[in-house]
């Protein structure tokens, strides 16, 4: 998939949420989308403090109503806000590549895609945006550098992976797409850190169909996309119980370590509308 055309689809994605959606939801967080407050005066949208007007106050910056009620002019300060940084990885893992019917698209191409029109959607709101490893930027250019790096990520040459911890930075926002169904060890570790530095954020995992209900029956030989683990089975049917059953024990396993981190956990399956997962990742970062 070249970068333009990944940029058109996702183009397709967020600008499918109804504009007025949209808008509620980040005036329902903030006045100025994607701004941080200060806890301090200057250049910002939010209210402050009142305060005595001082030599080199201009005349109207003086609130008059405040000033009515006393016998003191009254300046009211706004809060300083600074664009708030938003930081996503997609895992590159082999893992990634898989898809149960060519009728649908990989699940490294739904994650790439969420990730690209998440991307745009914020930096229209004025943030900074940026994949994991990379400096977080705003303006339009960076929706272009977020495609060209997406569309020319070049997968781990194992079944599965992890973001780089060293890339965590203090009071970002994280989202972490993969399908989360290698070794979670690196998941507690990477959560325990982002909360230490106050990073907040969200895991969404990516999954087909037949990881989802394993639909598997006979005789069947399970191989990773990578060669490096495979099952040979007479019985595929007798194994859906067990598979199911650990499926569920992963997804509880990492809801408990988000909610622990503070951090928000979702799943989506690729048969289903990306719109749904785009409007989540939305909602949990700007709450």
């Amino acid at each position: 998939m070249t970068p333009a055309n990944l940029r058109a689809r996702a183009e397709v994605e967020s600008g499918g949420l109804p504009a007025l959606v949209l808008s509620a939801e980040r005036l329902a967080v903030t006045i100025a989308p994607g701004a941080h407050g200060l806890r301090r005066a200057g250049p910002g949208e939010d209210f402050w403090q009142y305060r005595p007007a001082a030599a080199g106050d201009a005349a109207r910056s003086i609130d008059w109503r405040r000033s009515a009620r006393s016998d003191a002019q009254f300046v009211r300060d706004r809060e300083a806000q600074t664009a708030q940084s938003a930081v996503i990885w997609v895992s590159a893992g082999q893992g990634m590549s898989y898809r149960g019917d060519d009728s649908r698209p990989t699940k490294l191409d739904r994650a790439r895609l969420l990730a690209l029109a998440l991307g745009m959607v914020l930096l229209r709101g004025g943030e900074k945006v940026a994949l994991a490893g990379q400096p977080p930027r705003s303006g339009r250019l960076q929706a272009d550098r977020l495609a060209q790096q997406l569309a020319t990520q070049a997968d781990s040459g194992t079944d599965a992976d992890q973001p780089p911890l060293e890339s965590l930075r203090p009071n970002q926002r994280v989202v972490l797409i993969s399908d989360f169904l290698g070794d979670p060890a690196w998941v507690s570790a990477y959560l325990a850190r982002a909360a230490a530095l106050g990073v907040s954020g969200a895991l969404l995992q990516v999954l087909d169909p037949d990881e989802e209900v394993f639909p598997f029956d006979g005789a069947v030989l399970f191989r990773s996309l990578s060669g490096q683990i495979s099952h040979d089975t007479r019985d595929a049917g007798g194994l859906r119980a067990a598979y199911l059953e650990r499926l569920a024990l992963r997804r509880e396993l990492l809801r408990r370590s988000t909610l622990g981190a503070g951090w928000h956990f979702g799943t989506h399956v690729t048969a289903t509308a990306p719109s749904t997962a785009l409007m989540w990742l939305y909602q949990v970062l700007g709450g």
